[in-house]
């Protein structure tokens, strides 16, 4: 079955994937992350040429304020950091051509960065908690970092689906919920 592609201007819903991409593509990754390869001991350094200063210092701050961890830069902290920069950040900009222009083929590197990226988190809440490095202030950190758990999630489930930018998909969705409430109950 041949199925056509909804316009992006229909898929209200993946244009917060899209802006969700974006923050992290244009700010998170090559702002706030590479500023952690750049600068291997945040209480030794020269201002780089690139993340601007401003965004250096902002950076810095919010370390000494709430996240140690940040600022300690273990190790097994700055390889999540290189799987973002060197992974994750391509990803990010062929996923933003991919939902604007409704190809399918992103559906499983999407489902693969979904786990990936909760995995990445989810440890990292785990040290920001009860690690070495606990936050002071961890609700605050949570809250800050509770996107990139959840939108993980929201992400695999919303290309669960074969061809998940096709017309009809939601259509089809509300069919399934359909015939599932309509199913008769098991024999006792």
């Amino acid at each position: 079955m041949n199925k056509q592609t909804a316009p992006f201007s229909a898929r209200k819903a993946d244009w917060f994937f899209v802006g969700f991409f974006l923050l992290n593509l244009f700010f998170i990754t090559y702002i706030v992350d590479i500023e952690q390869l750049i600068i291997p001991d945040p209480a030794h350094f020269q201002y780089p040429a690139w993340p601007p200063a401003p965004f250096v210092d902002m950076v810095h701050s919010y370390g000494s304020s709430l996240d140690p961890l940040l600022l300690a830069r273990p190790v097994w902290w700055q390889m999540t950091i290189w799987l973002d920069v060197l992974f994750y950040g391509p990803f990010y900009a062929a996923a933003i051509y991919a939902f604007v222009k409704g190809r399918d083929w992103i559906r499983i590197p999407a489902i693969f960065y979904s786990g990936m990226l909760f995995a990445d988190v989810f440890i990292i809440l785990g040290e920001e908690y009860a690690g070495l490095h606990a936050a002071p202030h961890f609700m605050q950190v949570l809250a800050l970092n509770l996107p990139w758990l959840l939108v993980p999630l929201l992400l695999a489930y919303r290309l669960r689906r074969e061809s998940p930018f096709a017309y009809g998909h939601a259509a089809s969705l509300a069919a399934e919920d359909l015939s599932l409430s309509q199913a008769s109950p098991p024999p006792s």
